[in-house]
């Protein structure tokens, strides 16, 4: 579903799922058949709106290694 829902936000997000084991891959796949309705992707939207994001995207020792 996670990756259903990625593919909704087309062109703006691109999932790239990784996985080392083919019936991974096979799993991933099926997110391409499911087709999210306009009221799953606003009850989504919803949650999504009450969860409490905290901490850094990235931990300081990898932000330090970034060459910007």
């Amino acid at each position: 579903m996670a990756l259903a829902w990625l593919l909704s936000r087309r062109p703006y997000m691109v999932p790239i799922p990784g996985g080392t084991k083919l019936e991974h891959l096979d799993d991933n796949l099926g997110a391409a058949q499911l087709q999210l309705t306009d009221d799953d992707l606003r009850e989504i939207d919803v949650a999504f709106s009450k969860i409490d994001i905290q901490g850094a995207p990235l931990s300081e020792a990898l932000d330090s290694q970034i060459q910007r």
